[in-house]
């Protein structure tokens, strides 16, 4: 009986000694939970918050001229001990004895629950805008409409991808326009896909693909072409302009899908010369001194032979007195009486030479094997060496420095 009753009280008593001790152990886990929540829960000292803040008034004054110029950039009160230095913008952070303090009174925002952090600067909302699309808004002045179109090109199936976008601020001759697009992949002029009406409206949106079948070797020798017509009550069909787009000049592969727009141009409705005609653009930048010559393209041209073994160049040469400057030559365009070079050249040229210097610009033939043949050619420059439109387009050129200055000549 007596070790029964021993051994009873043993027990008991480590029971009671286990009991003792978890409740103390959860009781100390509390009291830490409490200090901590504390520490976090404590407001920042107040001692300058005065000094900051004159009154409800100001503070809201201030506030409200921050967000109309920035957005406050902010350190949370845990963070108060660390050192931080001057920004870049001259502006002094607040030292630990001098936290950035939002009075309690007065209707609360999401800003003023931030009391007691410290204001490091400001954000400037300004330099995270995306940038703003001018093709958008950017109509020049006579400006007929812009279309918009995408390119891609599978090497593996030999085919150019044209995605047709959309087209704006159209131009029609009567109130009411009812667009739709032919799409030419020059120099075939004979075929052509084209796109679906769009009735009543100046901003057409198609969003359309179109697939031409090209091999590879003579994508870079072709042009593509978009005529934008309207239909009128009568179902007749009136062009409004079009837009020319070399190859050439682009890089397109399996994953170089371009995004181009471009200004939709009149076409010249007066028939073709004898020899064909020539369109290019004449610049002269007077402080620089240089004369920029750029051949756009030329149409009608009496070919000897229509084949893909025919090259069509210009060659572009500036004189004085009649004596040759210096010369150069655009790429050549394969089996076309309608090729499109878009090609700029400058040449050196002094303001008192502009008196005695003329341009001469010659299309030229050449098949392999055989004599290059003069298809046509054209001279402009002063009163000494020509006369009408040639003349005319030079003057102009001159009265215009720095611009570039279109237009189409007759070869002769």
């Amino acid at each position: 009986e007596q070790a029964v009753a021993v051994a009873g009280g043993i027990i008991g008593g480590t029971l009671l000694f286990v009991v003792i001790g978890i409740t103390a152990y959860l009781l100390w886990k509390k009291f830490c939970r409490l200090l901590s929540y504390e520490k976090l829960a404590s407001p920042v000292k107040t001692a300058n918050a005065n000094a900051i803040f004159q009154d409800q008034s100001t503070s809201e004054i201030q506030l409200k001229s921050t967000r109309s110029r920035s957005v406050p950039f902010i350190i949370p009160p845990t963070l108060h001990g660390r050192d931080w230095m001057t920004l870049v913008n001259e502006e002094q952070v607040q030292e630990d004895s001098d936290p950035y303090m939002i009075p309690q009174s007065g209707p609360r925002s999401s800003f003023h629950s931030l009391a007691g952090a410290y204001v490091v600067g400001t954000i400037n909302p300004e330099l995270y805008k995306v940038p703003e699309d001018k093709s958008e808004t950017d109509f020049p002045e006579g400006n007929i409409g812009r279309l918009w179109f995408s390119i891609e090109y599978e090497q593996e199936s030999e085919r150019l991808l044209v995605s047709l976008i959309k087209v704006r601020k159209l131009q029609p001759p009567a109130d009411s326009c009812s667009p739709f697009v032919k799409i030419y992949l020059l120099p075939d002029e004979r075929s052509y896909l084209q796109s679906k009406t769009k009735c009543k409206t100046l901003n057409p949106q198609f969003d359309e693909n179109f697939v031409f079948q090209v091999s590879s070797k003579m994508l870079l020798q072709r042009t593509l072409k978009f005529l934008v017509y309207h239909v009128d009550k009568q179902k007749k069909h009136h062009l409004l302009g079009q837009v020319i787009f070399p190859l050439k000049n682009e890089i397109l592969t399996d994953d170089n899908k371009l995004v181009i727009w471009r200004d939709l141009e009149k076409e010249n409705l007066e028939p073709p010369s004898d020899y064909g005609d020539i369109q290019f653009s004449l610049s002269y930048n007077d402080y620089l001194g240089r004369l920029t010559v750029v051949v756009l393209r030329a149409r009608g041209l009496k070919l000897q032979e229509e084949s893909h073994a025919v090259s069509v160049y210009v060659k572009v040469s500036l004189m004085n007195y009649n004596k040759l400057i210096k010369s150069k030559k655009t790429a050549a365009v394969l089996g076309s009486p309608n090729p499109v070079y878009n090609e700029t050249f400058s040449f050196k040229a002094d303001q008192t030479e502009l008196d005695t210097a003329s341009l001469s610009l010659s299309v030229l033939q050449s098949i392999k094997g055989e004599k290059t043949h003069l298809l046509g050619h054209v001279v402009v420059g002063p009163f000494m060496y020509t006369r009408g439109k040639e003349l005319e387009h030079w003057n102009e050129m001159i009265s215009k420095p720095k611009e570039l200055v279109k237009r189409w000549h007759a070869l002769c």
